[in-house]
């Protein structure tokens, strides 16, 4: 079996905030799950996370997911993969990938890929690299033919060797004996004082074991974080590579501005994404839908030919044909099904809305089973919280829900009731029935004359 270490206990004191730097995020998801889930894609699921930093925030992320394993002193990769050895020595006879936690974009391709080059020319160690335009600041790589010669950081680069454009990604393939072997030979003898994981290519090349570097061809593999500018190119990245990929499939964008799309997200063809929308999520769009400005989508999923404006929905279900916005909320376990019209200043909570039915504006539907072709009229509530027990409220097929109706749940009302408008209705309704529960009409004279005085005839 092969096992995979990612390094994951950087403080990232640039990026000035309590938080490791592999946690993160890039398009709404820590770095760190960037890298898991590239492995898991690859087929790799013994992961060791070596933590660091506000260990507990790592433990709190992964939950049991992985295996994980304290550096308690930050003395440099190979000292963090050192930590690792008792994970290793469990599965000693097949290889060992190490990876940067704050490095998010290796993919499953460059790790299947490098693998295979790793077997196939069995290869004691093979480092992962990448062709960059500028490689100013990353090690060098310095082939002896078809093998890798050595790493040359920038400092230490002749002016010939700078000139090199492949460069150290910090990503390895070991043989897992041969690496727990090279973690026992590094040394501090260095201007850091730190144990460098490089310093194994050197050790295993010294003794006359095969080493070699696969080049991958996604140039962004090199690409990490130090601080919050590097954080923002990174996500600039990431936006860009997912809307191309949107793009290639027919969607359209005709204009990206603010538009940030998580990589779960579908869009099916067709379907138009407008300036200001962030999809994050297992969210889910269909075909010829107009989506935007300024929607705000997360792990919702939307039919075909709906069309959204000004929208934040959260764990939502909407179907085919529907209208919705501007400025409409929803939230967690609503369903909207299809030709549905939603107008704005709404908000729907844990309800379904049947087909066909109309909330024109201002209105709160939460907790509340609504039938089909229901109209609601504006300024209606169904007051679902007492103070104790959120109640639910059903309303029949073909309802008028006339203005400002306040339902107080638990209550039902059949198919076809109309409610009188300013109603506060508080029991059952039956078919066809219309409902009128309002206070007494009461009229006292001169009563702003007495409470106001002189100030009321101004």
């Amino acid at each position: 079996m092969n096992n995979v270490i990612i390094l994951a206990g950087g403080q990232g004191k640039r990026m000035k905030a309590d938080m490791p730097k592999p946690m993160f995020k890039v398009l709404g998801e820590p770095m760190l799950e960037w890298v898991i889930k590239s492995c898991e894609d690859a087929g790799l699921s013994n992961i060791c996370i070596v933590k660091g930093y506000m260990a507990e925030i790592i433990d709190n992320y992964i939950d049991g997911r992985y295996e994980t394993v304290l550096q308690r002193e930050r003395l440099g990769t190979g000292h963090a993969v050192m930590q690792a050895i008792p994970f290793m020595q469990k599965n000693i006879d097949g290889n060992t990938l190490v990876l940067c936690g704050d490095a998010p974009f290796i993919d499953e391709v460059t790790i299947k890929e490098s693998l295979k080059l790793h077997e196939d020319e069995n290869n004691s160690v093979t480092v992962i690299t990448s062709m960059i335009d500028n490689p100013k600041g990353y090690g060098r790589i310095v082939r002896d033919g078809n093998s890798i010669n050595s790493i040359v950081e920038e400092k230490d680069a002749t002016i010939e060797q700078k000139q090199i454009h492949e460069v150290n990604s910090g990503a390895y393939w070991f043989k897992t004996a041969d690496l727990i072997e090279y973690l026992g030979e590094l040394t501090q003898n260095n201007s850091q004082g730190e144990y460098y994981l490089t310093d194994s290519l050197f050790i295993a090349i010294n003794k006359g074991r095969r080493a070699n570097a696969y080049l991958s061809e996604n140039p962004n593999v090199v690409l990490g974080a130090n601080d919050r500018k590097s954080l923002l190119a990174l996500n600039d990245v990431a936006r860009m590579e997912v809307i191309s990929k949107h793009l290639e499939n027919g969607v359209e964008f005709i204009c990206t501005d603010g538009v940030i799309i998580g990589r779960d997200v579908k869009i099916g063809v067709g379907t138009e994404i407008k300036q200001g929308c962030t999809l994050l999520g297992n969210t889910i769009i269909g075909e010829d839908c107009t989506i935007g400005p300024n929607c705000l989508l997360n792990d919702t999923i939307v039919g075909n030919g709906t069309t959204l404006n000004s929208v934040q929905s959260n764990q939502a279900f909407i179907g085919n044909n529907v209208k919705i916005g501007p400025y409409v909320q929803l939230r967690p376990n609503s369903t909207i099904h299809s030709n549905v019209k939603i107008g704005d200043f709404v908000e729907i909570k844990n309800s379904t809305i049947g087909e066909g039915t109309a909330v024109a504006h201002l209105t709160y539907i939460g907790d509340s089973d609504v039938g089909k072709h229901v109209n609601f009229g504006c300024g209606c509530v169904t007051v679902n919280y007492d103070g104790k027990v959120k109640n639910r409220c059903v309303i029949g097929d073909n309802c008028f829900i006339g203005c400002n109706t306040n339902l107080i749940a638990p209550v039902r009302l059949g198919k076809g009731v109309y409610t009188g408008a300013g109603s506060t209705v508080t029991k059952d309704v039956p078919d066809f029935a219309l409902a009128i529960e309002r206070a007494p009409f009461k009229l006292k004279d001169g009563y702003s004359l007495r409470k106001l005085g002189d100030k009321a005839e101004k």
